[in-house]
C-alpha cells in the first residue's frame, strides 16, 4: 500500500473512527484501525467487536493495498502535524512496519496483518428509514441522560427506540430510564415507515452516533434488525450490536392522573434548584419542594452542614404539598427544557412527578420521588 492523503481529511476519519477504540485491549488487533486503499479513497475501520465505525476518504493512491495500525497512536501523531500539510503512507517494503511522512517528519509504526481484522457483518436489515440529523440529536440528547448504569439491569443500558402512537398519529419514540427518572421523546415517524422493531440502542453505540451527527448535516440512515443496527451519517458508517434483552413496559410509570399541576420559570426553578442543593448530602442529595398558593419553597437541611432555603413564583392554586427529589436528577431533567417555562404534575409526595416542556409536546420526562 502507498498513496498520499491531506492531514486534515486524514484527521477527521481518524477522529471519528478512533474512539471505538478502547485503550486496554486482551487482543492486539482490536488496538489497531484498518487501511485500506483501492481506486482513490482510503477505507478506516475501527471495532471493539460490540461497535464498528467505518469511513472512507478521498486520497491519491499509487499501489493499492492494506495493512492496520495502532489507533491512538496514529491519530496522534496525525493530530500533531501542522495545518495544511500531507501525509504519505508507505508499507511497500514488506518488513510488517508502515513509513509515515509528512514535510520532514518520518515515522515508522508497527503494523498487523489485515485479515486478521474483525468484520461484525450487519447481515441482513430489514427496516430502513431516513431521518433528519437535528432530529435524531434531539432524540438522543434529550434522553441520554437517563441511560442506567447498573449493569446487572443491562437491558436498561442504552434507549430503547420503537414506534409509537398518539391521537392515531404515528411516532418514532426513544426512551431510557434508570428506575429513578425516565425520558420519553418522540418525533413524527419517517415517510413510510409502518413497521419498526422495539429495539436497545447501547449506551455506547448511542454516544457514537451523537458525536457523528454533531460533525454532519443532513439526513441520517438507519437500517437494523432485531440484533443490529446501522447508521450511515455522510462517509461514515457505525455498525453496532443491539442490547439483547427486553425493554421494560415504561408506559405503566407514566402518571396519567396527576391532578396538581405548577407551571413555573424553567431559569429561576433550575437556578434555585442548584442553588439550594449546593449543601445538600453528595450521597441522596435530597432537596424538598413544599408548593402552596404561587410559590414553591425548597429547602435543603444537612446536619453535617446546615439549612438552604429559598422561594421562587409559580402558577399553583392547589391544596398545599411537600415533595422531595434528588436534586442531581431534578437539575439533569431541567437542563432538557428548551423552552422558557416548565410544567409539573404531581398527584401526592409517594407518587412519581411528571415534568414537561410547556413549548414542547413530543418531550415528558418523569421522576420518582425521595423522603426527606
Amino acid at each position: 500500500m502507498k498513496l498520499t492523503i491531506e492531514r486534515a481529511a486524514l484527521l477527521q476519519a481518524l477522529s471519528h473512527i478512533h474512539r471505538v477504540v478502547e485503550r486496554r485491549n486482551t487482543i492486539p488487533i482490536l488496538s489497531n484501525v484498518l487501511l485500506e486503499a483501492s481506486g482513490q479513497k482510503l477505507l478506516l475501520r475501527a471495532s471493539d467487536m460490540d461497535i464498528e465505525v467505518t469511513e472512507t476518504v478521498p486520497c491519491d493512491v499509487a499501489q493499492p493495498g492494506g495493512t492496520t495500525l495502532p489507533a491512538h497512536t496514529f491519530h496522534d501523531l496525525v493530530r500533531k502535524l501542522p495545518d495544511g500539510a500531507h501525509v504519505s503512507l508507505d508499507d511497500t517494503a514488506q518488513s510488517g512496519q508502515l513509513l509515515i511522512k509528512s514535510g520532514r517528519s518520518r515515522f515508522t509504526l508497527q503494523c498487523l496483518p489485515p485479515e486478521d481484522f474483525p468484520d461484525i457483518a450487519a447481515g441482513e436489515l430489514p427496516y430502513k428509514f431516513s431521518v433528519p440529523g437535528d432530529a435524531l440529536k434531539m432524540l438522543i440528547t434529550k434522553t441520554q441522560f437517563a441511560i442506567s448504569n447498573e449493569e446487572t439491569r443491562y437491558y436498561l443500558n442504552g434507549v430503547f427506540l420503537h414506534l409509537g402512537t398518539e391521537d392515531g398519529r404515528p411516532f418514532l419514540r426513544a426512551v431510557a430510564t434508570d428506575g429513578h427518572r425516565l425520558a420519553r421523546i418522540q418525533i413524527d415517524a419517517p415517510a413510510g415507515v409502518t413497521e419498526l422493531p422495539g429495539v436497545i440502542l447501547p449506551r455506547k453505540a448511542v454516544g457514537e452516533t451523537l458525536k457523528l451527527i454533531d460533525d454532519q448535516s443532513g439526513d441520517v440512515h438507519i437500517a437494523l434488525s432485531t440484533q443490529k443496527i446501522r447508521v450511515e451519517v455522510g462517509n461514515v458508517v457505525l455498525v453496532s450490536k443491539l442490547i439483547d434483552g427486553s425493554f421494560p413496559d415504561y408506559a405503566r410509570v407514566i402518571p396519567i392522573g396527576n391532578d396538581k399541576r405548577i407551571t413555573v420559570s424553567k431559569t429561576e426553578f433550575r437556578q434555585a434548584v442548584d442553588r439550594v442543593s449546593t449543601i445538600a448530602q453528595d450521597r441522596g442529595r435530597a432537596i424538598a419542594l413544599a408548593f402552596s398558593d404561587d410559590r414553591i419553597s425548597l429547602s435543603v437541611n444537612n446536619p453535617d452542614q446546615g439549612r438552604a432555603q429559598e422561594e421562587i413564583e409559580a402558577e399553583y392554586s392547589g391544596a398545599p404539598i411537600e415533595i422531595g427529589f434528588n436534586s442531581r436528577y431534578l437539575l439533569d431533567i431541567a437542563a432538557q427544557i428548551e423552552g422558557d417555562v416548565a410544567v409539573l404534575k404531581l398527584a401526592d409526595p409517594g407518587s412519581p412527578t411528571l415534568i414537561q416542556d410547556k413549548d414542547a409536546k413530543g418531550a415528558l420526562y418523569v421522576l420518582m420521588p425521595m423522603r426527606v
